[in-house]
Order: structure tokens, then C-alpha cells, then sequence
């Protein structure tokens, strides 16, 4: 095909790793035991990025490296090429030509609809030609998606906003779906220690380990130290009664509950692609299946109901009004991403609903739940954790009737929006959680709350402390 746009001229010299590749090497799915190939790699800076990580990486452009051969590899990168393809036809030749490369991933990205905000072009076709006359097509996450699944007909799940990975394996889709979900909570402290346990708490700080990952004893494959333990103590459960005669029996018994919700909120979502079939998750969730609901169709049941639940404005309410954590408003449930395990599991799959489409957000770390509309909120406060009152920089909101994102963007404002009493959105159990609540408590007995109308955004609370401080400056 003649091209009628210069298409290398959108080809970038990054001085970091770019996003869809940094995304993939935080998930996992690239290591440095993987080959990775960059088709459509421009000038080649994320193929030095990988080899500076120990990664063997190489890489094809049809403009700066048009002589490399284009070889299969285990994970290949189409990062940002769909979007500068002015053809339709030719982009789906593209996304199937990079997918015969994929042994086992394929990392899709291409520029989001919020990007043009303030581009300099006009239109042409289904996209834009930009000021330099270069062509850009952008995309919302939905229909980023929709194509790469029309065209390859493959397993998907979204990385994160603009990002998609594709699978040859659907085990290894399930398996990542599962590893989102899944949190991790740290045993009880202290230990009542008890003269066995503590005599052999190294031989069985592996078991413990694996039984609060997963809520349940593990198959001895699943455990290399098994036969260790066994060895010891004669059976696995019976170091599993040591263990809670010397930490209490009912953290476990919340650990069991918490795995249980964790595997009926993946099968819920994963319902979004097809559920799989039960040999096609991985053997460690069919090992769940068994533990937790005794069958698969059992399970999967569960599963629908709360799926259904989680579409229910009434028990949405409930569930909100529920919850043990998060700061609830008269129209939302506010809350930080270290407490989404803690919320109800209603709540969960609601969430994870939005996930579905946007992946992981970057620099996410509040989650905003409407009540009675089916919107989720990722927003993005840079400075929490290290000031008692940041300020908003970004938030993507997810609308699920509609499948679209919208991004607002306050890096640039003057006037942010502000958090207070930022303890609230955390668990009590977060280890920042006493020092904020303590400086809430300080601010309130100084009487800064007493207007909350005026303290919402940057320059407003920035009056009242002013106001304030004018106040403890007159005479009595």
C-alpha cells in the first residue's frame, strides 16, 4: 500500500522504558527468561532499555530498521502502531502479522480518545492528520479491545488504559485475572508461641505463607518444603493445628473466607470473556475450586449471583453502606486501593467490572464507587501517604452501561481539588492510618472543619488555614 502520510516521523527517542513494556515487566509477563520482539520498534530506545535489564530483546520498523528479520518470540510488543495506520483494513493485517510472531504474548497499545484533547489537526478518515502531517487514530479502551478480538479471536485481558494483552495460553489469562484479585495479608502478630511452634517457626514460615495467600492447606506439589513439614510433624494438617493453637483459629478462618471471595470474584469477572472451562484454570484455582465450593458449576453459580448483585443500584447501597472501610458520602464510597480487599465482595466485582475495561490505572490509588449510577472512579493523588491533604491530579472514570472513559486532568490547575481526614479511606490496620487520624483530630479541635463548604479545593483550604491563622493573631 502507498503511503500518504510520513509515518516514521512519529517514531520517538524515549529516555525510559515506554508504558506498555513497563506495564508488562510489572505484571510479569516479561522476565528476563523471556524473548521479546518490538515490531514497529521506531529507533529502537526500548530494545536498549530491555538489554540494560538483561532482557533479549529485538526489534522490526518498516522506516529505521527495515532490514532486521522479523522473528517469533515469546512476548511481542505492537506499542503505539495501530494508531498511526490510516487504513482500517491495514491494521487488522498488522495486528494479525505481529500475532503469527507471538509464542506466547501479545502487547497491543495504541493512543487514547483523551489525547487530542489540544492536538493541532484535522480531521481525515476515522482520525486525524496532526500540524507535522503525521496520520493518529485514537481509541477508546473498548474499542481498542473490540478490535484486537475481532481480529485474532484470542484471549484478552486490559493491562491498563491503552493496553491490551493478548494470549495463546487462556490458562495464563485466567492465571494473571487471579493474581489481581488475589491479595496478600500479613499474619497475626504477635504469635502466641507456643514451645513446638516456636521451635520450628522457619520449618513452617513456608506453610504459613501459602495458607495466607490462599486460605487453605496447600497439595503437596504446591509446597517444595511439604515433605519437610510432613517429615516433622506427620501430616500437613496437623502442622496446620500447631500453627493455629499458636495464632488463634480465627484468622484463618477470615483467611478461608477472604480466598473464597477472591475466587468468586475472578469467576465473576472473568465471565466478561467467556468463562473459561475448568481445565483451562490454572491448578492452583482448580485446587480453590475444590476447597472452597466442592465443584466447579457450584461455583460459577455463586459467582453469576454476584455478578447480578453488583449490576443492582439497591444492593450496591447496601453493600456501601455496609462496608467496614472507605469514606462514604451521601452519593459515593471513597476509598484507598490498600482497602479494596476489606470492602464487600458486591463491591469487589463492581470494581473489578471497571478493571475489566481500563486495567490497571497508573498512579491510581483512591477508587471512587458511585451508588446509584454504574460508574467507578480511578483517581490518582500523588502526595498521599506523605501529606495529610493531597491534591487531585488525575481521575478516569469508568461509565459500565456505556463502556467509555473519561479522563479529567488537574496536573495544570491553579485550584485542585483536596482530601481531608485521608485516615478514613484507609483500614485501621494501615500503618499510616493513627498518624493521620491523629492530625485530623488536631485540625478539627483548631476549628479548621467548621466550614467544610470552603476547604474542598487547594486555594480554598489554603484561605481557611489563612483565615485561621488571622484569627489566633487578634487580641482576646
Amino acid at each position: 500500500m502507498t503511503r500518504t502520510v510520513p509515518r516514521h516521523r512519529t517514531a520517538l527517542v524515549r529516555t525510559t522504558l515506554s508504558r506498555p513494556l513497563a506495564t508488562a515487566l510489572d505484571d510479569g509477563i516479561i522476565t528476563t527468561a523471556h524473548t521479546v520482539f518490538d515490531y514497529g520498534c521506531g529507533r529502537g530506545t526500548d530494545l536498549q532499555r530491555l538489554d540494560d535489564r538483561g532482557i533479549t530483546a529485538t526489534g522490526w520498523d518498516p522506516s529505521h530498521r527495515p532490514d532486521t528479520e522479523r522473528t517469533p518470540a515469546q512476548v511481542v510488543n505492537l506499542g503505539y502502531v495501530l494508531n498511526v495506520i490510516e487504513n482500517p483494513a491495514e491494521r487488522a493485517t498488522t495486528l494479525r502479522e505481529a500475532w503469527n510472531l507471538t509464542e506466547e504474548v501479545l502487547i497491543v497499545s495504541a493512543r487514547m480518545t483523551w489525547d487530542a484533547r489540544g492536538l493541532r489537526a484535522r480531521p481525515t478518515a476515522d482520525g486525524f492528520i496532526t500540524s507535522t502531517g503525521t496520520f493518529q487514530k485514537f481509541f477508546t479502551q473498548d474499542e481498542l479491545r473490540t478490535l484486537v478480538q475481532d481480529t485474532l479471536d484470542a484471549p484478552t485481558l486490559p493491562a491498563a488504559p491503552g493496553i491490551i494483552y493478548v494470549f495463546r495460553d487462556p490458562t495464563r489469562a485466567n492465571a494473571l485475572l487471579a493474581t489481581r484479585i488475589r491479595r496478600r495479608t500479613a499474619p497475626p502478630e504477635p504469635w502466641i508461641c507456643e514451645q513446638l511452634y516456636a521451635q520450628h517457626t522457619d520449618l513452617l514460615a513456608p506453610l504459613i505463607d501459602f495458607l495466607t495467600q490462599r486460605g487453605r492447606l496447600p497439595k503437596s506439589s504446591e509446597l517444595p518444603e511439604a515433605g519437610r513439614v510432613t517429615h516433622r510433624f506427620g501430616s500437613l494438617a496437623r502442622a496446620f493445628a500447631i500453627i493455629t493453637t499458636a495464632t488463634g483459629e480465627d484468622h484463618w478462618l477470615q483467611q478461608r473466607e477472604r480466598a473464597t471471595a477472591d475466587l468468586l470474584v475472578f469467576l465473576a469477572l472473568a465471565r466478561f470473556d467467556g468463562r473459561p472451562r475448568y481445565t483451562h484454570l490454572p491448578h492452583d484455582l482448580q485446587h480453590d475450586v475444590r476447597e472452597f465450593t466442592r465443584t466447579y458449576k457450584a461455583a460459577c453459580e455463586r459467582a453469576d449471583r454476584l455478578l447480578l448483585a453488583s449490576g443492582n443500584p439497591n444492593l450496591v447501597t447496601l453493600a456501601v453502606n455496609a462496608s467496614p472501610v472507605g469514606k462514604q458520602t451521601p452519593t459515593a464510597l471513597y476509598l484507598h486501593t490498600s482497602a479494596l480487599p476489606h470492602i464487600p465482595p458486591v463491591l469487589r466485582v463492581l470494581e473489578g467490572c471497571a478493571r475489566t475495561l481500563t486495567g490497571t490505572v497508573p498512579g491510581a490509588n483512591v477508587i471512587k464507587l458511585h451508588r446509584e449510577q454504574p460508574l467507578v472512579s480511578y483517581l490518582s493523588y500523588p502526595e498521599f501517604g506523605t501529606n495529610p491533604h493531597p491534591t487531585l491530579a488525575t481521575a478516569h472514570t469508568v461509565n459500565l452501561r456505556t463502556r467509555t472513559i473519561e479522563l479529567r486532568d488537574y496536573t495544570r490547575s491553579p485550584n485542585p481539588p483536596l482530601l481531608h481526614r485521608t485516615e478514613e479511606f484507609l483500614h485501621p490496620d494501615h500503618p499510616q492510618h493513627n498518624e493521620l487520624a491523629h492530625a485530623t483530630a488536631a485540625e478539627v479541635a483548631a476549628g479548621l472543619y467548621q466550614h467544610p463548604e470552603r476547604i474542598g479545593t487547594l486555594q480554598g483550604w489554603r484561605s481557611e488555614l489563612a483565615r485561621h491563622q488571622g484569627l489566633l493573631g487578634q487580641p482576646k
